[in-house]
């Protein structure tokens, strides 16, 4: 049982230490694939959250600290693909602070220790905390001589011949500087290059990147510099290790030192004499994030006097003097620079925000949902905005508001579109509600005459769940929409490929971005496809509201592709009849009916439809066993299946009649469990609900 939900202060000492070293082996592990591998699995937040833990279970149980705790660490140990480097000065890393409480916490135990009165002014740094990879170069009587990145903060990665490529890296430094000089900062790159970077790799058919900061760090920890050379890298100097003779003996003068020498520093850095100085530094940056063209995570503040740091010394692996304000994690500002249309597989129009790239949540995003009209309008935002945008795992960036302090005079208004953007300008109609009113989507009334409709139809028709055509994803079938010779229009143009290419004088195989190889294999997936079954074949058409388990409904129900046909053209022309016996299906209602007899009754669906099955071989469904044991039953699996895949155990059992679900409930009437089942068997002894293994499921059922 895990021990992360239950409150420190409530941990037995047994717990304590057990979840100490779950903590260790996990942040150590997600350490080695940040600062190693530039390749993290989870978001800066979720890391935060565990060393938080860390260090709460930590001070209540000082006792129990082990030797590999998280807290004693920094960074991670240097990969083997580089010489090491041991650092004169250690590259200890910053506490956090997260909140507006724990900056003016810092301000005060920074007093506290020197003794100074409450209120009394002192100087302290503030400057945006770059987001990229840290280095340290060493200068000896002003040339670089080698570069080292942080690795565990005492020995880090030999690097020297990829910096010297870096463009804002000097080799040779300039004016009157110390004999040794180790000079750090942040490796990075600005969302522009990583932007413009990816189209290159898509362009060139190659794997895109992340984010900026995972991107920057690969592309230094390169072994061939050349290919560092062609990345666009720059590097802010913040910071130094050893030295031979001080510049300067404030932090402020030290970085300012650092830019006569030749290296850009960061310009929003500046001096501040108390805690609410710092907090409204730090807000606006915040607001400013999104303009600034390169990502930062938070604002880092530290005590000017470089003699106060000495005196302050460090605490474990940080010094007591700095601190990082780290900004929420899935949450940041950035302007709202237009509002696109996007028009779905169904026609419906919907409004994307087109934004100014900023990194939420370890990923730059760049564009966020607006659903619908409505929602602008109650947003209230304006094209021209600042708004802030979130973003949590994998879900669409949403926008949550605007900063109404920051609107521009020449803000604009966003007019809903009364015509569809295609080529064709036909009108925008809104769906009826239930009680006959306007509901909030709106539609284009072109349908599949529209071309983005055809379009989207076309790769819904050629995704996994529906015909699945191994090598024709969205990009084929946009070029294939588009090109002069072998048109694609509709689903059964596809099945006319081969034929046509035979025929054509411009073949397949000699366009670019094909070849023969290419070409064969694609009309070789195609033919496979060419028998299919009643269930995909009936999802391939893109009905609305007929998703893939309707489809298998359906399927099952009428059991062969001429029943099901001539009942959607029965329902069509108004049959009461056929009507009533779709309606009688499990989970078939009005919605589905309606929007069945919508897509029959017009006159161009048919003919793709008609076209469509001259092309295939539908092969019948298999009805479900009224009689088996499982018939009418209510079943979930869980854990690991070896004897069936979790798509074939779902499709078993209901060609048997039986009921599928994803979650276990009061009504679930049995549980099939393979190894490393959890919670649901957990929630089937609590309901009190039958669990059985696999061997017992094919004996049961007979198989």
């Amino acid at each position: 049982m895990t021990t992360a939900k239950i409150p420190v202060e409530q941990l037995t000492e047994d717990q304590a230490k057990d979840e100490l070293a779950h903590l260790a082996k996990e942040i150590a592990e997600h350490d080695r694939r940040y600062h190693a591998e530039d390749a993290p699995t989870i978001s800066d937040a979720e890391y935060d959250a565990l060393q938080r833990r860390n260090l709460a279970i930590e001070q209540f149980f000082p006792h129990l600290i082990r030797e590999d705790s998280p807290s004693r660490r920094v960074g991670a140990p240097v990969s083997g693909k580089f010489e090491k480097v041991r650092h004169k000065v250690p590259m200890l890393s910053l506490d956090n602070a997260f909140s507006d409480e724990d900056v003016i916490d810092f301000v005060a135990r920074i007093r506290r220790f020197l003794k100074m009165e409450a209120h009394a002014p002192i100087a302290m740094t503030a400057e945006p905390k770059i987001d990229g990879l840290s280095l340290s170069i060493r200068y000896e009587n002003g040339r670089l001589v080698s570069a080292a990145t942080r690795g565990d903060g005492q020995v880090g990665e030999n690097v020297t011949a990829n910096a010297r490529v870096v463009a804002d890296i000097p080799t040779v430094l300039a004016g009157d500087i110390p004999e040794v000089l180790e000079v750090r900062g942040e490796v990075y790159m600005t969302h522009r290059d990583f932007l413009a970077l990816n189209e290159r790799q898509r362009a060139e058919g190659k794997q895109t990147y992340v984010n900026p900061r995972n991107t920057a760090a690969g592309s230094l920890r390169q072994l061939d510099p050349s290919i560092t050379a062609a990345r666009p890298l720059k590097f802010f100097a913040y910071a130094w290790g050893e030295v031979s003779e001080m510049p300067a003996q404030t932090q402020m003068g030290m970085v300012e030192a650092l830019k006569s020498y030749g290296f850009r520093t960061n310009e929003l850095m500046c001096l501040c004499e108390t805690a609410r100085e710092l907090l409204e530094h730090y807000h606006a940056i915040e607001e400013r994030r999104a303009t600034l063209g390169y990502d930062i995570d938070g604002v880092v503040y530290k005590i000017n006097d470089l003699a106060l740091q000495q005196r302050l010394g460090f605490v474990s692996r940080s010094p007591r003097w700095a601190v990082a304000h780290k900004f929420p994690a899935e949450k940041a500002f950035t302007i709202l620079r237009g509002i696109d249309i996007q028009v779905g597989r169904t026609g419906a129009l919907t409004p994307v925000a087109r934004l100014e790239p900023v990194t939420v949540g370890g990923v730059v995003v760049t564009n966020a949902t607006l659903h619908n009209a409505e929602e602008i309008e109650r947003l209230g935002i304006k094209i021209g905005d600042t708004v802030q945008v979130q973003r949590a795992g994998d879900v669409i960036p949403q926008i949550l508001g605007y900063a109404e302090d920051r609107r521009p005079a020449d803000a604009k208004d966003f007019v809903f579109p009364t015509v569809c953007p295609c080529e064709l300008k036909t009108p925008v109609v809104r769906d009826a509600t239930a009680g006959g009113g306007e509901g909030v989507v709106r539609r284009c009334s072109g349908e599949f005459a529209c071309p983005f409709q055809r379009i989207e139809h076309l790769r819904h028709f050629v995704s996994r769940r529906a015909f699945d055509i191994e090598g024709l994803g969205e990009k084929q079938i946009e070029f294939f929409f588009h090109d002069p010779d072998l048109p694609v229009k509709s689903p059964a143009d596809i099945f006319t490929l081969a034929e046509r290419d035979a025929t054509n004088f411009k073949k397949l195989k000699d366009k670019e971005g094909w070849g023969a190889v290419s070409a064969s294999n694609l009309f070789s997936a195609i033919e496979a496809r060419r028998t299919i079954s009643l269930d995909r074949m009936i999802y391939g058409l893109g009905i609305r509201h007929v998703g893939e388990r309707t489809a298998v409904t359906l399927a099952r129900g009428y059991g062969s592709w001429k029943e099901f046909h001539d009942a959607a053209l029965a329902i069509a022309g108004g049959d009461i009849a056929a009507r009533d016996e779709m309606d009688a299906l499990e989970d078939i209602g009005d919605a589905v009916i309606d929007a069945i007899a919508t897509y029959f009754a017009e006159e161009h669906n048919r003919r793709l439809v008609e076209a469509l099955a001259a092309q295939v071989n539908v092969l019948e469904a298999e009805r479900p066993v009224a009689d088996s044991p499982v018939a009418g039953k209510t079943i979930v699996f869980t854990g690991a299946l070896e004897r069936m895949s979790r798509d074939e155990a779902k499709n078993m059992a209901e060609r048997l009649g039986a009921k599928v679900a994803g979650s276990v409930s009061s009504k679930t009437d049995l549980v099939v469990a393979g190894p490393g089942a959890g919670s649901k068997l957990k929630k089937a002894a609590e309901l009190g609900v039958e669990v059985i293994d696999e061997d017992t499921w094919f004996q049961r059922i007979g198989g």
